[in-house]
Protein backbone atom coordinates (compact mmCIF):
# COMPACT_ATOMS: atom_id res chain seq x y z
CA UNK A 1 0.00 0.00 0.00
CA UNK A 2 1.75 3.20 -1.18
CA UNK A 3 0.97 6.51 1.08
CA UNK A 4 -0.67 9.83 -0.72
CA UNK A 5 1.57 11.12 -2.70
CA UNK A 6 2.54 15.04 -2.15
CA UNK A 7 1.45 16.10 -5.29
CA UNK A 8 -1.02 15.26 -7.87
CA UNK A 9 0.04 12.89 -10.42
CA UNK A 10 0.28 14.44 -13.43
CA UNK A 11 -2.47 11.98 -15.52
CA UNK A 12 -5.10 12.61 -13.69
CA UNK A 13 -7.78 14.44 -15.21
CA UNK A 14 -10.87 13.00 -13.95
CA UNK A 15 -12.73 11.47 -11.06
CA UNK A 16 -12.56 7.96 -12.46
CA UNK A 17 -8.77 9.00 -12.88
CA UNK A 18 -8.49 8.90 -9.16
CA UNK A 19 -10.21 5.80 -8.17
CA UNK A 20 -7.68 4.09 -11.31
CA UNK A 21 -4.82 5.38 -8.57
CA UNK A 22 -6.26 4.34 -5.02
CA UNK A 23 -6.37 1.18 -5.52
CA UNK A 24 -2.69 1.12 -4.58
CA UNK A 25 -3.25 3.75 -1.46
CA UNK A 26 -5.63 1.55 0.11
CA UNK A 27 -5.29 -1.73 2.00
CA UNK A 28 -7.13 -4.43 0.37
CA UNK A 29 -10.17 -5.22 2.50
CA UNK A 30 -10.81 -1.43 3.15
CA UNK A 31 -10.81 -1.27 -0.81
CA UNK A 32 -13.00 -3.79 -1.59
CA UNK A 33 -15.48 -2.82 1.82
CA UNK A 34 -14.96 1.19 0.10
CA UNK A 35 -16.09 -0.04 -3.74
CA UNK A 36 -18.69 -2.66 -3.17
CA UNK A 37 -22.41 -2.56 -3.54
CA UNK A 38 -24.58 -4.73 -1.98
CA UNK A 39 -25.37 -8.91 -3.21
CA UNK A 40 -24.83 -8.94 -7.29
CA UNK A 41 -24.27 -5.27 -7.46
CA UNK A 42 -26.75 -4.37 -9.91
CA UNK A 43 -28.03 -1.20 -8.39
CA UNK A 44 -24.22 -0.02 -7.87
CA UNK A 45 -23.67 -0.85 -11.94
CA UNK A 46 -26.90 0.85 -12.41
CA UNK A 47 -26.68 4.21 -10.14
CA UNK A 48 -23.66 4.73 -13.16
CA UNK A 49 -25.65 3.26 -16.45
CA UNK A 50 -28.95 5.25 -15.38
CA UNK A 51 -26.82 8.60 -16.28
CA UNK A 52 -24.63 6.96 -19.38
CA UNK A 53 -28.55 6.73 -20.52
CA UNK A 54 -29.68 10.11 -20.73
CA UNK A 55 -28.17 12.01 -23.45
CA UNK A 56 -27.75 16.24 -23.75
CA UNK A 57 -28.92 18.03 -26.41
CA UNK A 58 -26.39 20.61 -27.14
CA UNK A 59 -27.50 24.77 -27.43
CA UNK A 60 -24.40 26.45 -28.83
CA UNK A 61 -24.18 30.46 -29.19
CA UNK A 62 -25.69 31.10 -25.76
CA UNK A 63 -24.74 34.55 -24.12
CA UNK A 64 -22.29 33.54 -21.21
CA UNK A 65 -21.34 36.69 -20.02
CA UNK A 66 -21.97 36.82 -16.27
CA UNK A 67 -21.60 33.51 -16.35
CA UNK A 68 -21.46 31.62 -12.82
CA UNK A 69 -22.42 28.40 -10.88
CA UNK A 70 -23.92 29.72 -7.58
CA UNK A 71 -27.04 28.48 -5.86
CA UNK A 72 -28.38 28.77 -2.90
CA UNK A 73 -29.36 25.61 -0.29
CA UNK A 74 -31.46 25.93 2.84
CA UNK A 75 -31.14 29.86 3.50
CA UNK A 76 -27.21 29.93 2.44
CA UNK A 77 -25.27 30.40 -0.76
CA UNK A 78 -23.25 27.78 -2.51
CA UNK A 79 -20.52 28.63 -4.88
CA UNK A 80 -21.72 25.26 -7.09
CA UNK A 81 -24.33 22.73 -6.88
CA UNK A 82 -21.79 19.88 -5.50
CA UNK A 83 -21.49 19.08 -1.88
CA UNK A 84 -19.51 16.15 0.18
CA UNK A 85 -21.60 13.38 1.03
CA UNK A 86 -20.88 11.75 4.36
CA UNK A 87 -18.65 8.84 3.67
CA UNK A 88 -17.79 7.11 7.02
CA UNK A 89 -14.45 6.60 8.62
CA UNK A 90 -12.12 8.39 6.35
CA UNK A 91 -8.73 7.26 7.87
CA UNK A 92 -9.37 3.92 6.12
CA UNK A 93 -7.36 5.42 3.74
CA UNK A 94 -5.56 8.43 4.94
CA UNK A 95 -4.18 9.05 8.25
CA UNK A 96 -6.20 12.47 8.63
CA UNK A 97 -9.37 11.47 7.44
CA UNK A 98 -12.18 13.97 7.52
CA UNK A 99 -9.71 16.62 8.82
CA UNK A 100 -7.98 16.56 5.69
CA UNK A 101 -11.53 16.14 3.84
CA UNK A 102 -12.94 19.13 5.74
CA UNK A 103 -10.20 21.48 5.09
CA UNK A 104 -10.24 20.71 1.44
CA UNK A 105 -13.84 21.30 1.14
CA UNK A 106 -13.86 24.76 2.52
CA UNK A 107 -10.91 25.74 0.73
CA UNK A 108 -13.12 25.03 -2.39
CA UNK A 109 -16.32 26.68 -0.42
CA UNK A 110 -18.15 22.93 -1.36
CA UNK A 111 -20.30 22.08 1.28
CA UNK A 112 -19.98 18.65 3.64
CA UNK A 113 -21.77 16.37 5.33
CA UNK A 114 -19.89 15.05 8.61
CA UNK A 115 -21.07 11.24 8.81
CA UNK A 116 -22.18 10.00 12.71
CA UNK A 117 -19.48 7.15 11.60
CA UNK A 118 -16.50 9.92 11.03
CA UNK A 119 -13.25 8.72 12.70
CA UNK A 120 -12.49 12.56 13.90
CA UNK A 121 -15.40 13.66 16.68
CA UNK A 122 -18.00 15.93 14.90
CA UNK A 123 -16.55 19.12 17.24
CA UNK A 124 -13.00 18.68 15.77
CA UNK A 125 -13.98 18.70 12.68
CA UNK A 126 -16.02 21.59 12.67
CA UNK A 127 -13.13 23.24 14.99
CA UNK A 128 -11.14 22.22 11.81
CA UNK A 129 -13.51 24.00 9.18
CA UNK A 130 -13.43 27.08 11.28
CA UNK A 131 -9.81 27.30 10.93
CA UNK A 132 -9.81 26.82 7.55
CA UNK A 133 -12.14 29.36 7.16
CA UNK A 134 -10.38 32.04 8.69
CA UNK A 135 -6.98 31.13 7.19
CA UNK A 136 -8.41 31.33 4.07
CA UNK A 137 -11.22 34.02 3.95
CA UNK A 138 -13.55 31.89 3.02
CA UNK A 139 -15.69 28.62 3.33
CA UNK A 140 -18.61 26.53 3.36
CA UNK A 141 -21.60 25.03 4.85
CA UNK A 142 -21.21 21.97 7.08
CA UNK A 143 -24.35 19.81 7.90
CA UNK A 144 -24.48 16.68 10.59
CA UNK A 145 -25.33 13.22 8.92
CA UNK A 146 -27.20 11.73 11.77
CA UNK A 147 -28.04 7.94 12.35
CA UNK A 148 -31.00 6.74 14.66
CA UNK A 149 -29.10 5.44 17.62
CA UNK A 150 -31.25 2.51 19.84
CA UNK A 151 -31.84 4.62 22.41
CA UNK A 152 -33.31 8.28 21.62
CA UNK A 153 -31.13 10.31 24.32
CA UNK A 154 -27.92 9.00 22.28
CA UNK A 155 -29.94 10.20 19.40
CA UNK A 156 -30.36 13.21 20.93
CA UNK A 157 -26.98 14.04 21.99
CA UNK A 158 -25.65 13.51 18.52
CA UNK A 159 -28.02 16.56 17.57
CA UNK A 160 -27.37 18.57 20.18
CA UNK A 161 -23.69 17.93 19.74
CA UNK A 162 -24.36 19.38 16.20
CA UNK A 163 -26.18 22.45 17.34
CA UNK A 164 -23.49 23.24 20.08
CA UNK A 165 -20.65 22.77 17.13
CA UNK A 166 -22.30 24.94 14.98
CA UNK A 167 -23.63 22.39 12.14
CA UNK A 168 -26.03 24.74 9.68
CA UNK A 169 -28.56 21.36 9.30
CA UNK A 170 -29.10 17.65 10.31
CA UNK A 171 -28.96 15.18 7.60
CA UNK A 172 -30.84 11.81 8.66
CA UNK A 173 -30.12 8.93 7.12
CA UNK A 174 -33.27 6.27 6.72
CA UNK A 175 -32.34 3.59 4.24
CA UNK A 176 -29.47 1.50 5.90
CA UNK A 177 -31.36 0.82 9.14
CA UNK A 178 -31.20 -2.92 8.45
CA UNK A 179 -28.57 -3.62 6.17
CA UNK A 180 -25.78 -6.46 5.94
CA UNK A 181 -21.80 -5.76 6.50
CA UNK A 182 -18.93 -7.90 6.74
CA UNK A 183 -16.34 -5.95 7.21
CA UNK A 184 -14.71 -5.33 10.75
CA UNK A 185 -12.97 -2.39 11.47
CA UNK A 186 -9.00 -2.45 11.92
CA UNK A 187 -7.26 -2.14 14.78
CA UNK A 188 -7.27 2.24 15.49
CA UNK A 189 -10.53 2.93 13.29
CA UNK A 190 -14.04 3.40 15.23
CA UNK A 191 -16.85 5.29 15.40
CA UNK A 192 -15.10 7.97 17.53
CA UNK A 193 -18.65 9.85 18.06
CA UNK A 194 -20.46 7.04 19.25
CA UNK A 195 -18.07 6.05 22.27
CA UNK A 196 -20.56 5.90 25.22
CA UNK A 197 -23.57 5.34 23.46
CA UNK A 198 -25.27 2.29 23.54
CA UNK A 199 -24.35 -0.58 20.95
CA UNK A 200 -26.78 -0.89 17.95
CA UNK A 201 -28.47 -4.45 17.52
CA UNK A 202 -26.51 -7.54 15.42
CA UNK A 203 -27.62 -9.60 13.16
CA UNK A 204 -27.61 -13.42 14.74
CA UNK A 205 -26.80 -16.38 12.70
CA UNK A 206 -28.32 -18.93 14.68
CA UNK A 207 -30.12 -21.52 11.89
CA UNK A 208 -32.47 -22.69 15.13
CA UNK A 209 -34.36 -19.13 15.84
CA UNK A 210 -37.68 -18.33 14.08
CA UNK A 211 -36.40 -14.76 13.97
CA UNK A 212 -33.97 -13.92 11.49
CA UNK A 213 -34.59 -9.78 10.81
CA UNK A 214 -38.66 -9.43 11.85
CA UNK A 215 -38.40 -9.98 15.42
CA UNK A 216 -35.27 -8.78 16.42
CA UNK A 217 -34.13 -5.40 17.60
CA UNK A 218 -32.52 -5.07 13.92
CA UNK A 219 -35.89 -4.44 12.78
CA UNK A 220 -37.63 -2.97 15.85
CA UNK A 221 -35.06 -0.42 16.07
CA UNK A 222 -35.27 0.50 12.56
CA UNK A 223 -35.72 4.50 12.04
CA UNK A 224 -39.62 5.09 11.19
CA UNK A 225 -42.19 7.71 10.69
CA UNK A 226 -42.58 8.39 14.38
CA UNK A 227 -38.90 8.79 14.70
CA UNK A 228 -39.49 11.38 12.24
CA UNK A 229 -42.18 13.06 13.79
CA UNK A 230 -40.25 13.28 17.21
CA UNK A 231 -36.73 14.28 15.41
CA UNK A 232 -38.67 17.07 13.93
CA UNK A 233 -39.88 18.18 17.27
CA UNK A 234 -36.38 17.87 19.11
CA UNK A 235 -33.85 20.74 17.00
CA UNK A 236 -34.40 24.03 14.95
CA UNK A 237 -31.62 22.90 12.83
CA UNK A 238 -32.48 22.50 9.22
CA UNK A 239 -33.71 18.46 8.71
CA UNK A 240 -32.82 17.02 5.66
CA UNK A 241 -34.28 13.21 4.91
CA UNK A 242 -31.57 11.06 3.23
CA UNK A 243 -32.58 8.16 1.23
CA UNK A 244 -35.54 8.68 -0.14
CA UNK A 245 -36.72 6.83 -3.41
CA UNK A 246 -40.41 6.84 -3.46
CA UNK A 247 -42.40 9.78 -4.43
CA UNK A 248 -45.07 8.73 -1.67
CA UNK A 249 -42.08 8.81 1.06
CA UNK A 250 -40.73 11.95 -0.40
CA UNK A 251 -44.26 13.88 0.01
CA UNK A 252 -44.77 12.30 3.14
CA UNK A 253 -41.35 13.07 4.97
CA UNK A 254 -42.02 17.14 3.28
CA UNK A 255 -45.40 17.31 5.11
CA UNK A 256 -44.27 16.38 8.59
CA UNK A 257 -41.25 19.03 8.32
CA UNK A 258 -38.30 17.88 6.60
CA UNK A 259 -36.83 20.72 5.02
CA UNK A 260 -34.97 18.65 2.07
CA UNK A 261 -35.05 15.06 0.92
CA UNK A 262 -31.77 13.19 -0.74
CA UNK A 263 -32.28 11.06 -3.10
CA UNK A 264 -30.26 8.23 -2.69
CA UNK A 265 -29.82 4.18 -2.63
CA UNK A 266 -26.70 4.42 -0.49
CA UNK A 267 -24.50 3.95 -3.38
CA UNK A 268 -25.97 1.15 -4.37
CA UNK A 269 -24.86 -0.58 -0.93
CA UNK A 270 -28.23 -1.65 0.69
CA UNK A 271 -30.31 -2.97 -1.44
CA UNK A 272 -29.77 -4.73 -5.08
CA UNK A 273 -32.25 -4.68 -7.67
CA UNK A 274 -33.59 -1.21 -6.85
CA UNK A 275 -33.85 1.94 -9.12
CA UNK A 276 -31.26 4.66 -9.74
CA UNK A 277 -32.10 7.64 -8.21
CA UNK A 278 -31.74 9.95 -11.45
CA UNK A 279 -34.61 7.43 -12.37
CA UNK A 280 -36.88 8.49 -9.83
CA UNK A 281 -35.89 12.03 -9.65
CA UNK A 282 -38.59 13.25 -12.27
CA UNK A 283 -41.18 11.37 -10.23
CA UNK A 284 -40.57 12.61 -6.83
CA UNK A 285 -39.77 16.20 -8.00
CA UNK A 286 -43.43 16.43 -9.53
CA UNK A 287 -45.05 15.83 -6.01
CA UNK A 288 -42.68 17.38 -3.97
CA UNK A 289 -43.18 21.31 -3.69
CA UNK A 290 -40.40 23.41 -5.63
CA UNK A 291 -39.68 25.45 -2.84
CA UNK A 292 -37.82 22.43 -1.19
CA UNK A 293 -34.73 20.93 -2.10
CA UNK A 294 -33.88 17.77 -3.77
CA UNK A 295 -30.43 16.67 -3.57
CA UNK A 296 -29.10 13.83 -5.89
CA UNK A 297 -26.81 11.05 -4.40
CA UNK A 298 -25.38 7.80 -5.97
CA UNK A 299 -23.26 7.49 -9.14
CA UNK A 300 -22.23 11.37 -9.78
CA UNK A 301 -18.45 11.17 -11.51
CA UNK A 302 -18.61 14.00 -14.14
CA UNK A 303 -19.66 17.72 -14.65
CA UNK A 304 -22.31 16.01 -17.44
CA UNK A 305 -23.94 14.01 -14.67
CA UNK A 306 -24.74 17.49 -12.82
CA UNK A 307 -26.32 19.42 -15.78
CA UNK A 308 -28.43 16.24 -16.17
CA UNK A 309 -29.25 15.94 -12.53
CA UNK A 310 -30.24 19.28 -12.56
CA UNK A 311 -32.73 19.34 -15.31
CA UNK A 312 -34.32 16.68 -14.24
CA UNK A 313 -35.23 18.58 -10.74
CA UNK A 314 -32.08 18.02 -8.22
CA UNK A 315 -31.03 21.29 -6.65
CA UNK A 316 -28.04 20.08 -5.73
CA UNK A 317 -25.98 16.85 -5.90
CA UNK A 318 -23.64 14.64 -3.93
CA UNK A 319 -20.12 12.95 -4.43
CA UNK A 320 -19.23 10.13 -2.45
CA UNK A 321 -16.58 7.53 -3.17
CA UNK A 322 -14.82 10.02 -5.37
CA UNK A 323 -13.75 11.96 -1.93
CA UNK A 324 -11.95 8.91 -0.58
CA UNK A 325 -10.50 8.26 -3.76
CA UNK A 326 -8.86 11.74 -4.27
CA UNK A 327 -8.34 11.58 -0.33
CA UNK A 328 -6.38 8.11 -0.52
CA UNK A 329 -4.20 9.46 -3.48
CA UNK A 330 -3.24 13.19 -2.34
CA UNK A 331 -4.69 13.63 0.75
CA UNK A 332 -6.21 17.13 1.14
CA UNK A 333 -4.93 18.55 -2.22
CA UNK A 334 -6.26 15.38 -3.52
CA UNK A 335 -9.61 16.73 -2.70
CA UNK A 336 -9.88 20.24 -3.13
CA UNK A 337 -7.94 18.76 -7.04
CA UNK A 338 -11.14 16.47 -7.59
CA UNK A 339 -13.28 19.06 -6.45
CA UNK A 340 -11.65 21.80 -8.94
CA UNK A 341 -12.09 18.54 -11.96
CA UNK A 342 -15.43 18.22 -10.95
CA UNK A 343 -16.63 22.11 -10.93
CA UNK A 344 -14.73 22.78 -14.25
CA UNK A 345 -16.84 20.01 -15.70
CA UNK A 346 -19.97 21.23 -15.10
CA UNK A 347 -18.94 24.80 -16.48
CA UNK A 348 -18.06 23.12 -19.31
CA UNK A 349 -21.29 21.01 -19.58
CA UNK A 350 -23.37 24.44 -18.92
CA UNK A 351 -21.60 26.18 -21.89
CA UNK A 352 -21.62 23.72 -24.44
CA UNK A 353 -25.62 22.92 -23.56
CA UNK A 354 -25.99 27.58 -23.29
CA UNK A 355 -26.42 27.35 -19.91
CA UNK A 356 -25.08 30.56 -18.27
CA UNK A 357 -26.46 30.02 -14.90
CA UNK A 358 -27.84 26.81 -12.95
CA UNK A 359 -32.03 28.18 -13.50
CA UNK A 360 -31.42 27.71 -17.44
CA UNK A 361 -30.65 24.09 -16.81
CA UNK A 362 -34.00 22.20 -17.47
CA UNK A 363 -35.51 19.20 -19.24
CA UNK A 364 -35.30 20.98 -22.66
CA UNK A 365 -31.22 19.82 -22.44
CA UNK A 366 -32.43 15.88 -21.90
CA UNK A 367 -32.98 14.48 -25.54
CA UNK A 368 -35.74 12.41 -26.05
CA UNK A 369 -37.04 10.34 -29.10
Amino acid sequence: MLPAHQRIPADIHSLPDYERHAIRHVERDAWNHLQSGADREVSLRRNREAFDALKLLPEPLADLSGAHTRTQLLGSEHLSPIMLAPVAYQRLVHPQGELATVRAAMAMQTGMMVSTLATHTMEDIAQAAQAARRELGRGASLYFQLYSQPLREDTLSLVRRAEDAGYEAVVWTVDAGIKRSRFTLPPGIDPVNLRGAASPPRQTSDLMSEHIVFGTPLATQAPDWDDLAWLRSQTALPLIVKGILSPTAASRAVAMGADAIVVSNHGGRVLDGVVAPIEVLPAIRAVVPSHVPLILDSGVRFGTDIVKALALGATTVLVGRPQLHALAVAGMPGVAHMLHVLRAELELAMAQTGCAILCDISKRLIYTN
